[in-house]
């Protein structure tokens, strides 16, 4: 009897089979979004976009904030999309191209205008590819 007590004690003490005391909580699990919230978060972000009249400077670094405002939705997205067991991979194949591409386009760590070599249409222009991607390839 006492050796199975020691037992006890020995596994209490070491926190088998406890869900965590105060001093040492356990770690909660990240909460993925599902694929239908991230998609309309996604696609809010890029309403927004639209209705603040987009990009109004053509001046370099002027229109950073926005792309960063589709940016975030669209890797929440990419999360979902990876989490989501209801279809496979390839069925995100053209939504990963086009968010593969707005990563190329933010990958610069600015925005560089409306002039030639910008990044803009990456970004921006997928972005809206991605909503209208989106839209023709729904997910119940």
């Amino acid at each position: 009897m006492k050796a199975s007590a020691l037992v006890l004690t020995v596994a209490a003490a070491s926190g088998c089979g406890t869900s965590g005391t105060p001093e040492q909580p356990v770690a909660a699990k990240p909460k993925t979004v599902s694929v239908a919230a991230a998609t309309d978060h996604f696609k809010a972000a890029v309403d927004k976009f639209d209705t603040d009249g987009g990009c109004l400077e053509q001046a370099v670094g002027t229109c950073w904030s926005q792309m960063t405002a589709v940016m975030g939705p669209a890797r929440t997205l990419r999360k979902a999309m990876n989490a989501d067991k209801t279809v496979g991979p390839e069925f995100w194949t053209g939504a990963y191209a086009l968010i593969n591409t707005m990563e190329k386009g933010i990958a610069v760590g600015q925005d560089k205008g409306a002039g030639t070599f910008s990044n803009r249409p990456d970004v921006l222009g997928s972005a809206h590819k991605l909503a209208v991607w989106l839209d023709e390839h729904p997910v119940s």
